[in-house]
């Protein structure tokens, strides 16, 4: 391998941390990463000086991602039901989203609300509290006075405040909530599940339209914990489905697997304050091909209601520590 060669890879996972938390898509981060890396290999081949090869992949990355912010929106507007970010796993050692980050700032939940802010405040908010780069080199990556940047990013931080708990939970707090979480929805334990549930909690479907899911976020424990229920019941129905639990997005979540091993849905859940505050269902096969070979939920479905009622499937093995 050449000094460039590695140089490029160690770029590579830096700029796909910044570009995946940017855009919530896995396929569009490499793209904008690859662009971002040929940049600076033309830069290198045209006889530049760069001083800090991270600054300036950053700056590309950035840049090259507000672009296609602005345009995703413009598709997202036409999207079909909810949209939810692309979930990724994060309990590989090697997995590249997670190089210099925060977990909150990975989280599902965190992604969608970096949607509500504006590209530049999305990318000043990243790059100072999660990336840590200095007010003075955020100005010239988005090409801004700092007062701007300084202001943008007091307003993003302010935003983001308001909606996040103040409060984390610790990591075996966590997973002791994901394991009740999945053993009552498991069981129909309406009650129990409700327990487990903040009182505004959110669940959120994403079936982009190929498969069903919820039309639009539903809010309230009583109402989250009976339609989860539902589903589940509903799930447990197909022949050969199964469940394996990870991490997704640096929190708990599940693959539902069909009886080729083929991944047809994801779940996962943000935990803060003690409590679950959203459940993010994605069951979007586009959404889904970078895990894996992906199956037809859409058809096991449909094969299931024309069957009729089954009787219940032994148990899924929900998550377990």
């Amino acid at each position: 391998m050449t000094a460039r060669e590695r140089l490029l890879d160690e770029l590579r996972p830096g700029a796909f941390a910044l570009a995946y938390r940017m855009l919530g898509s896995v396929s569009d981060a490499e793209d904008v990463v690859q662009e971002a890396l040929l940049r600076v290999h033309q830069a290198l081949d045209a006889g530049e000086q760069i001083a800090s090869p991270r600054a300036f992949v950053a700056t590309v990355t950035t840049r090259l991602a507000i672009n296609e912010l602005r345009s995703a929106r413009a598709r997202r507007e036409r999207y079909v039901g909810e949209w939810l970010p692309e979930p990724i796993i994060t309990d590989g050692r090697d997995d590249p989203a997670r190089h210099a980050e925060t977990a909150d700032s990975l989280s599902l939940a965190m992604l969608v609300l970096l949607e509500s802010l504006s590209p530049e405040q999305r990318a000043v908010l990243l790059l100072h509290d999660v990336f840590d780069y200095g007010y003075p080199e955020i100005a010239g990556i988005v090409g801004k006075s700092e007062d701007n940047v300084r202001q943008l990013a007091t307003r993003a931080r302010r935003h983001v405040q308001q909606r996040r708990p103040r409060f984390r939970t610790t990591r075996e707090q966590r997973d002791e909530l994901a394991t009740r979480f999945f053993a009552a929805a498991e069981h129909g334990d309406l009650a129990g599940l409700e327990a487990l549930l903040a009182h505004d909690v959110a669940l959120t479907g994403d079936g982009g339209g190929k498969v069903p899911a919820l039309a639009r976020s539903l809010r309230g424990r009583h109402r989250v914990a009976r339609t989860v229920v539902n589903w589940v019941r509903r799930v447990v129905r197909l022949p050969g489905v199964s469940l394996r639990p990870v991490e997704l997005n640096g929190g708990p979540g599940a693959l539902f697997l069909d009886a080729q091993q083929r991944l047809i849905g994801v779940c996962a859940i943000d935990i803060a304050d003690g409590q679950i505050r959203s459940i993010s269902g994605i069951v979007n096969p586009d959404k889904l091909r970078h895990l894996g070979p992906v199956g037809d939920f859409a058809s096991l479905l449909r094969s299931s209601d024309q069957a009729g009622p089954r009787p219940r499937c032994p148990r899924l093995g929900w998550w377990q520590s």
